[in-house]
């Protein structure tokens, strides 16, 4: 049997799930495409999570393109965070190639072009659906961890938290929290030192300087009203098809702090509001990270600690995180040994780091006969990926160097009419962009203050009139009677006497 008959066999055995799964494409040996034997992934290994890696322009962002739609089709939702801008035309339907024909000719596989029903969201000034969460919703932990402050600063935020508790303050964005820390050591500082102990003002003032760098970067958006509902991510069109949920984050690119914030919540919330689904036959929701290296970029050991935690567990609720990023080394190792997809496109060798990374990726991938790892990687061309991912069992599957299908859907973006017309016909759009500013800890304090001080002035107008009162009162009782005074003067008395004496001779 001949190398090609040997791997067509163990592909078509490998990738042969029961269940049901999505088509990647076909192997390829020494460039040629395998026909038939198509590379396919389980739905129900889709939550184990994964990477999609390679060089600029090697076909990324549309390997994630080609699992979304399939995944929508599926009846399973998705999230894409869209950072270069040109995931919107999964909305759209393939107008088609010759080209494209052609490698699914050589796949063995028939080209639908379709599009899929899609959301497109914001969590900055771009058009969409708004995305926020309120400060509560984070809580003290999460909130201290995205703040990197001390140990020392984060008991005071969660002091905050439980002060906010007690007097049914709430705290919905960043304002809020200003406020009340500056209350803390103001107006409000023997109430605060008399339940919950001393607090420093160096302390408050460097969690504040944490506070306006984070809202620098766009967070004051973020953070307030109206939540937003993460079950709205698994929707359902009427066809039974899930939703793409597309996040804008083209602004943002500059803005690590922010992406990561932003990512953390939505990860949190998600695992504490899913229920655990155990081993179910597909995954509940897909998230895919695009430009992953932004979560990690500046984030102190205790964000990645937490962001690893969130990885490891959060699989038990049917949610598979897939990274997007140019090379697997962007990905922290503990993250990296969590993910059992592994979909590489193209490296460049252009240096000696590049080559040391090549090295080190080509040992993440199973060995195998057929392939010399390494020299694959810097050999693939554009839409062909080394491809590994899990059995039904969990085992990894035989690596395959596959030539990828095509995307159903519109390889270029929408036009601006049509990413308007989109939201507007959106059923979330008039939920979430509503402008929502009830009254909160900001309000609330600023008029505890206010009504503070004018008691004071009061008390001051009250204690200066009793005294201006009492004074006048002293000057009264101590001023003569004029006509006593006359009377009583030594010339009155002097006169009288001399008259009395003259009628007695």
């Amino acid at each position: 049997m001949s190398d090609k008959d040997s791997l067509h066999k163990i592909i078509t055995e490998g990738y042969n799930p029961k269940g049901d799964s999505i088509i990647m494409g076909a192997a390829m040996l020494n460039g040629e495409t395998l026909t038939g034997a198509h590379v396919k992934i389980p739905l129900k290994t889709m939550n184990r999570h994964g990477l999609i890696a390679g060089a600029t322009g090697t076909g990324k962002t549309k390997t994630l393109q080609i699992i979304a739609e399939q995944l929508s089709q599926k009846g399973i939702p998705s999230l894409l965070m869209d950072i270069k801008g040109d995931l919107s035309g999964i909305a759209a339907t393939s107008d088609g190639h010759p080209k494209i024909d052609e490698r699914h000719e050589k796949i063995g596989l028939e080209y639908t072009a379709h599009n899929s029903p899609v959301e497109i969201m914001t969590i900055s000034e771009q058009a969409g659906i708004r995305m926020r969460a309120t400060v509560s919703e984070f809580g003290p932990v999460l909130l201290s961890r995205i703040l990197d402050v001390t140990e020392t600063q984060a008991g005071i935020i969660s002091v905050v938290f439980k002060y906010c508790d007690d007097n049914k303050l709430p705290l919905l964005d960043l304002d809020d929290l200003k406020k009340v820390l500056q209350y803390a050591t103001g107006a409000g500082k023997e109430e605060f030192q008399a339940e919950y102990g001393r607090i420093s003002t160096s302390s408050t003032g460097a969690i504040l300087r944490k506070i306006i760098e984070l809202e620098q970067q766009g967070a004051d958006q973020f953070f307030g009203e109206r939540s937003f509902e993460v079950k709205d991510l698994v929707r359902r069109d009427r066809e039974g098809r899930g939703y793409v949920n597309v996040i804008r984050l083209t602004d943002i690119q500059d803005r690590p702090k922010l992406f990561s914030t932003f990512m953390l919540s939505l990860l949190a919330e998600i695992y504490s509001t899913f229920p655990e689904q155990g081993d179910a036959d597909q995954p509940e929701l897909i998230m895919f990270i695009d430009e992953a290296h932004l979560i990690f970029d500046q984030a102190s050991g205790a964000l990645l600690d937490q962001i690893e935690s969130i990885v490891k567990l959060i699989r038990s609720k049917g949610i598979g995180l897939y990274f997007v990023t140019q090379n697997p080394t962007d990905i922290p190792e503990g993250v990296l040994s969590q993910l059992g997809l592994k979909i590489q496109h193209a490296l460049r060798a252009f240096t000696a780091k590049d080559r040391k990374a090549i090295k080190l990726t080509a040992q993440n991938y199973p060995e195998t006969e057929f392939y010399d790892t390494a020299e694959v990687l810097t050999s693939l061309g554009i839409g062909e990926a080394l491809l590994s991912a899990l059995d039904e069992k969990g085992r990894p599957s035989p690596l395959a160097a596959t030539l990828l299908r095509a995307p159903a859907s519109r390889m270029d973006v929408l036009t601006d009419r049509e990413l308007s017309d989109l939201i507007a016909d959106s059923e979330l759009t008039d939920k979430y962009n509503e402008e929502i500013n009830r009254e909160s800890a900001e309000e609330i304090l600023q008029e505890k203050i206010e009504k503070a001080n004018e008691d004071e002035i009061k008390e001051k107008a009250k204690a200066e009139k009793a005294k201006a009162n009492k004074s006048t009162s002293r000057r009264s009782s101590t001023r003569q009677n004029p006509i006593i005074k006359v009377l009583t003067s030594a010339s009155f008395i002097r006169g009288v006497m001399g008259i009395l004496g003259k009628a007695l001779k």
